[in-house]
């Protein structure tokens, strides 16, 4: 395989609000690319102003009272990272030409395929010290990472001044996609969590996500998707609109962090099997629409397809599992999330969710009910968040006082929203439910009540790991901090410095404890089997042919998905084939309910 072009073959994916929220200034300068989320425009708002302190810099606030206040605190924000991260990759590079055990040390960082460390290693072994030699040679082939910025679609609540509805143009996402489009970066927007139309229509304003004259693109599209079919689908919507899209960065379905979008059966390893051999044909089909769209819009046609990458991400935990999706999938990056959450160094988190990280098992890390979206969510037992949502509950006051509304989605009372995680909107269903209790036994009165009032507040819980980390004060009702780690999370047990899980990665050091810790693809085939039987096992609504064949699809692609794998690993880990074994036994044990 050629060496790789980048430092890195990694990224940082975004994760919650908070925890990548400031990472391109942390690492960006040693080439490593992360995402910044950009729902929480009064989380920005407080980064700007302590960052500006920090680095000494102008610092002009932006409050609710000032029009477009939402994009513009975003914009204001991301100039700020772009002009720190600049300052600090040139000074970075500096110190690259001027001390040998700085290079060296960077060098200890990069993977050996990589063409920068190839180059620089000769020039050491051939004896160059003159720094203007070394320097020129950095500036020339060393690119500060990506500082890339998430927008999950369905956050896009429609927004009110009084009780008079805004434009669509006000709505949240919109008005993030506004604060990134009118800001200085160059780089890419990762929309994550399926679909959104009206979003996907409002790009077309914004000229940076058009090619020049020299075919390039300001600003890119990434767009994290499930399986070969959305991403089509998904392309080709954007390229009738003359949008081109960079990456597909395919996720797992249920082995990752925060909100889990479980795929109908499709098992991590074919859906990349896919995407491998029907790159050049994504490429291609949305091709042929896009140029025909920006000849309709009367935009220069590139005279080629632009590239588009192939990335990867949820639960990989090894560098034979780094390795093995680059040069079997031939994927460009592949995305290292819940391990990041220990390295104080790349990501915003507070000292006693760390630990509590630190110290989990995989019993600790579920799969819950938490996220008012009404999404199955990724977290951890034991959280400060599930302290006070709990404290409140014994104490009926079930509810948060939902001071920002990001969440605010159900049009249940109103075209205005509520949150369910609201004490509003708890009130009002425990309160229909307590007319009912007489009619029902005492289980399914607490599983009922159970239902309303385990959602979490995670517009506050997810931003104030960042705020107790800086010492920055938190207003309001304690609602303590929700962490959103993926399952991998249980075989990290201890906080390790940048370079460790850098070297880690890249098979030069190993930062796991010597216990024993499954592959990723039979982590990830575990959950979907459990899924599966807990779909079958807690359906209580009246039996349907769809239902029947919904789970029947589910079970046989599962078992397509196991044939795939022994395949794959036929002639390899005996371990793996073991483990692929025992689950697909347990699929074929699995009954579907008959009409």
């Amino acid at each position: 395989m050629t060496a790789y072009k980048q430092a890195h073959s990694f990224h940082i994916p975004v994760m919650g609000l908070a925890y990548t929220i400031d990472s391109p200034i942390r690492v960006a300068q040693y080439g490593i690319s992360s995402v910044i989320s950009i729902i929480d425009d009064d989380l920005l708002e407080k980064m700007n102003a302590f960052y500006s302190q920090k680095f000494s810099l102008p610092y002009q606030e932006i409050s609710q009272k000032v029009d477009d206040y939402r994009a513009k605190r975003i914009t204001a924000y991301l100039n700020l990272v772009d002009t720190i991260v600049k300052d600090k990759f040139g000074k970075f590079k500096e110190e690259l030409s001027e001390s040998k055990s700085a290079l060296e040390n960077f060098l200890d960082m990069l993977p050996n395929k990589s063409s920068i460390k190839e180059g620089l290693s000769k020039m050491m072994e051939e004896g160059v010290v003159l720094k203007d030699t070394i320097k020129s040679y950095i500036d020339e082939h060393l690119n500060v990472g990506e500082i890339d910025v998430n927008i999950m679609t369905k956050i896009d609540k429609d927004n009110f001044k009084g009780s008079e509805q805004l434009p669509i143009e006000f709505n949240d996402a919109h008005a993030s996609l506004r604060g990134f489009a009118n800001s200085n970066l160059e780089s890419s927007v990762v929309l994550s969590a399926g679909m959104n139309p009206r979003l996907y229509s409002y790009f077309e304003n914004f000229e940076d996500f058009y090619p020049n004259s020299q075919n390039r693109l300001k600003k890119k599209i990434i767009l994290k998707v499930s399986d070969f079919r959305s991403a089509l689908i998904q392309g080709k919507f954007l390229a009738k609109k003359g949008l081109w899209v960079s990456e597909y960065r395919v996720e797992s379905g249920l082995n990752c962090g925060g909100h889990a979008f479980a795929t109908e059966g499709f098992l991590l390893g074919p859906i990349l099997e896919e995407f491998k051999t029907k790159k050049e044909e994504l490429q291609q089909d949305t091709h042929t629409v896009f140029i025909k769209a920006l000849a309709d819009k009367q935009i220069e046609i590139p005279n080629a397809p632009l590239d588009i990458k192939i990335t990867v991400q949820g639960g990989v935990g090894t560098a034979a599992e780094h390795e093995f999706l680059i040069t079997n999938y031939h994927v460009d990056s592949v995305g290292w999330g819940s391990p990041f959450l220990l390295v104080p160094e790349a990501t915003s988190v507070d000292v006693d969710t760390r630990k509590l990280l630190a110290e989990a098992k995989e019993s600790d890390l579920y799969l819950s009910d938490i996220s008012p979206l009404g999404v199955p969510f990724n977290t951890i037992k034991g959280s400060s968040n599930e302290f006070y949502k709990q404290n409140r509950i014994e104490k009926n006051k079930a509810g948060s006082s939902c001071p920002k509304k990001f969440l605010a989605l159900s049009k249940e009372f109103g075209p205005e929203g509520i949150c369910t995680a609201s004490k509003k909107y708890q009130d009002v269903k425990l309160e229909a439910l307590d007319a009912r209790k007489e009619t029902m036994t005492t289980t399914n009165y607490d599983t009922a009540k159970n239902k309303i009032t385990e959602k979490s507040c995670l517009c506050v819980g997810l931003a104030n790991a960042s705020y107790l980390e800086n010492d920055i004060p938190i207003k309001g009702q304690q609602q303590g901090v929700v962490i959103c780690p993926g399952p991998n999370m249980a075989y990290f047990d201890k906080e390790v410095s940048l370079s460790e899980m850098v070297r880690h990665i890249y098979g030069k050091i190993t930062v796991l404890p010597e216990t024993y810790r499954p592959n990723m693809f039979v982590k990830e085939l575990k959950m979907y089997v459990e899924y599966l039987k807990n779909d079958i096992a807690t359906f209580t609504d009246e039996l349907s042919t769809k239902n029947v064949k919904k789970w029947t699809a589910f079970k046989s692609n599962l078992l397509d998905g196991i044939a795939y794998y022994q395949h794959l690993f036929a002639d390899t880990s005996t371990r793996i084939q073991a483990d692929i074994l025992i689950y697909e036994k347990e699929i074929h044990t699995i009954e579907i309910p008959k009409l």
